[in-house]
């Protein structure tokens, strides 16, 4: 029988300490080799619905969870969203999952206070005078709200008009919403002041907010920046709302105090105008505030009008960076949401260029389905002896630089640069593309050294 060794307490205790060292450091090793998700906070309401946990489990759809990407510089920045009460409720909830879930510090301003999902909907217009509002027929819809709530809207408030050179000027809630401009931006700086970056977009707005934070790096905060796509009215030039634009600090306080100190003036300038962006660019451009000319960078178009290889304007967006794009669905929204979330995830890939949303989305959707029926991709040259959509295809197919059709209505049209286009149910159109010849092009275009700026 072999005796038992006695085990000495000293032993024990050296040995215990021992396995709480190994067990830490193993942790710690596990832990640096485990890639963590990026915690975020949701704060457009005082709750973080949103809360991201780093330990939770992945969502049973076959994606990776979503997470967000590194977005230095983005606690200096205050995220302006821009809406209205008819399109409020069917607009704003895709971007709490998507475009503002990872954005810390936002605000979201309309012409109706309320709540959507527990976030509070600011009204813009509530310091407005009300020799203003109580006189001016744009305000006929906001006095109905402040009076019954959202009970006063009536089935006219939702009816849509084709925008037109002068907007919609039919559109009750298109008439107020130039009223919204300069209330908001005081309103905004008014909620962060210390704020070095202002960000405006609207509700059918994206925005890739790693690429908008490395272009904002180009810039210095501390000076008055005014930075949208150009659009001119009259002798104004101004950014276009629906692309988005973006103040410095001292800009948007140099607007802010030019509103305060000129109200009834700028009130009145304001009711002989259409557009509330221009007014907004007018105020800027009366305190010296000129706009930084932005296209292509942001977008006053949506992905199926992009003509990747324009050479009619005075910039090639194929190297460009790609910051916004506007005239989205909710569905258009959370699609190019997991597009970028899929190339940081699988590919670690932050900035976004113009070709890359060529090569990687509007290529892909050419290539995979070359024709389509109820589609329109917007060919533009008139063909005339082609009678059938058959006849239409070969026509493209004979003429070498042609890379795309469409038959609408019983007339072929042919274009020599690729647009994807959108959906038609009106009339009768089809059309298609020659993926080989895009291919070529694409080649021809090369890959980026390095992304564009538009210094």
């Amino acid at each position: 029988m072999v005796p038992r060794r006695r085990v000495s307490r000293r032993f024990l205790a050296i040995a215990a300490i021992a396995a709480l060292f190994f067990l830490y450091h193993f942790t710690s090793l596990q832990s640096n080799l485990t890639p963590q998700k990026t915690k975020f906070r949701y704060s457009g309401s005082r709750t973080n619905r949103y809360s991201h946990n780093a330990d939770s489990k992945e969502q049973n759809t076959g994606e990776p969870e979503p997470v967000c990407p590194p977005l230095p510089g983005i606690e200096d920045v205050l995220v302006v969203m821009k809406t209205g009460v008819t399109e409020a409720r069917d607009k704003v909830p895709i971007h709490f999952s998507t475009t503002l879930r990872c954005i810390p510090h936002y605000v979201i301003y309309s012409d109706f206070e309320e709540e959507i999902e527990g976030v509070t909907v600011h009204d813009a217009l509530r310091t407005m005078d009300r020799g203003v509002t109580a006189q001016i027929e744009d305000f006929n819809l906001y006095n109905r709200l402040k009076q019954y709530g959202r009970d006063g809207l009536e089935q006219g408030d939702f009816a849509d008009e084709a925008n037109s050179a002068i907007g919609k000027p039919n559109n009750p809630g298109w008439k107020l919403d130039k009223w919204k401009f300069l209330p908001m931006a005081q309103e905004a700086y008014a909620y962060k002041p210390d704020a070095k970056w202002f960000v405006f977009m609207e509700a059918d707005t994206y925005m890739s907010w790693p690429t908008l934070l490395a272009w904002l790096e180009h810039f210095d905060p501390k000076k008055p920046v005014y930075l949208g796509t150009e659009t001119q009215i009259a002798e104004t030039i101004f950014a276009h709302g629906g692309s988005g634009f973006m103040l410095s600090n001292p800009a948007l306080k140099a607007a802010s105090d030019e509103y305060e100190r000129r109200r009834a003036d700028l009130d009145d300038y304001t009711n002989g105008h259409w557009a509330g962006d221009c007014v907004l660019g007018r105020v800027l451009a009366d305190v010296g505030i000129n706009l930084h000319f932005s296209w292509p960078i942001l977008q006053n178009s949506n992905l199926g009008e992009l003509d990747e290889f324009t050479t009619d304007l005075y910039r090639l967006p194929w190297c460009y960076i790609a910051v916004a794009f506007h005239h989205l669905s909710s569905s258009e929204i959370e699609k190019l949401w997991k597009f970028e979330q899929n190339r940081w995830h699988d590919k670690n890939k932050h900035i976004l260029l113009h070709s890359d949303v060529f090569r990687e989305w509007l290529y892909p959707e050419m290539a995979t389905q070359p024709t389509r029926l109820n589609w329109d991709n917007f060919s533009d040259e008139y063909q005339p002896f082609a009678k059938t959509f058959e006849d239409c295809h070969e026509v493209c197919e004979v003429s070498k630089k042609c890379v795309q059709f469409s038959f609408r209505d019983g007339n072929c049209f042919t274009g020599h640069r690729p647009r994807l286009g959108v959906s038609q149910t009106s009339g009768s159109v089809a059309s298609g593309w020659l993926p080989s010849r895009i291919r070529e092009m694409m080649d021809t275009s090369g890959i980026c050294r390095a992304p564009d700026y538009g210094e």
